[in-house]
């Protein structure tokens, strides 16, 4: 239930919402209206009339929608805060019920396209694991607090979360490069490059990383230069 004010919010700020699902078949589909019937998925839609949709909820509710996704768009309301409210609110909260109802539709629709389109799923899963990857890679970048945020600072939150960011987009930037390089060596080898086999290649590589650096000892009797904070760049730098 906690999935509808996203959909619904997704959808005002022109979002197309396409989730992985797993265990479609223990959702609800809400029918349009408790007359409607289908007859080949009718099976899908819950046979409950209080899980259909209230057009009439969303109509008389639609500028308060309209004016909070505008507030979302022009950056005076976070998204993030306004869905923690809308999570944490009451069900009688009348712009929580609004959302909700949206998000049922939306999710309904969603789920329809998702069971009757095998590439869309196709897309779904390629994209959700390149996601996952992802996530796992900065999870393992970031070994010093286990991937676990420590701060109860929201800004402190933020500034880790975007330098993590910023070192895992470095380090994979710099092995691509590398990985390019390669190739284009090999290329001028004689080997010719098998579309397929690049595609199944990934820059979130992990043995070309030295998480805890490369100290060498031998040179620990070297005391280090003067410190000189000043950055010199070339002039031909952009």
């Amino acid at each position: 239930m906690k999935s509808f004010p996203v959909f619904g919010l997704a959808h005002l700020l022109g979002i197309d919402l396409l989730p992985r699902i797993r265990n479609f078949q223990d959702l609800t589909f809400h029918r349009p209206d408790p007359q409607a019937r289908y007859q080949h998925i009718d099976a899908l839609f819950s046979a409950d009339p209080r899980t259909c949709i209230d057009w009439q909820l969303i109509e008389n509710g639609w500028r308060d929608l309209m004016q909070v996704g505008l507030s979302v768009r022009e950056g005076t309301v976070s998204s993030i805060t306004l869905l923690r409210r809308l999570n944490n609110h009451s069900h009688k909260n009348q712009i929580y019920r609004v959302f909700r109802e949206v998000g049922r539709a939306v999710r309904t629709i969603v789920l329809l396209r998702y069971l009757s389109d095998p590439q869309l799923r196709e897309q779904i899963t390629r994209a959700t694991n390149k996601a996952e990857a992802y996530n796992g890679y900065t999870k393992w970048l970031h070994f010093g607090g286990d991937g676990y945020l420590r701060s109860r600072d929201p800004e402190l939150q933020e500034k880790a979360v975007k330098f993590l960011d910023l070192m895992a987009n470095s380090i994979i930037f710099s092995t691509t490069v590398d990985m390019t390089d390669a190739l284009r060596q090999m290329t001028t080898q004689g080997w010719e490059p098998n579309p397929d086999d690049i595609a199944a290649l990934s820059p979130h590589r992990r043995d070309n990383v030295l998480r805890f650096g490369d100290y060498d000892t031998a040179t620990l009797h070297i005391p280090p230069g003067p410190y000189d904070s000043t950055l010199r760049l070339r002039a031909n730098v952009v």
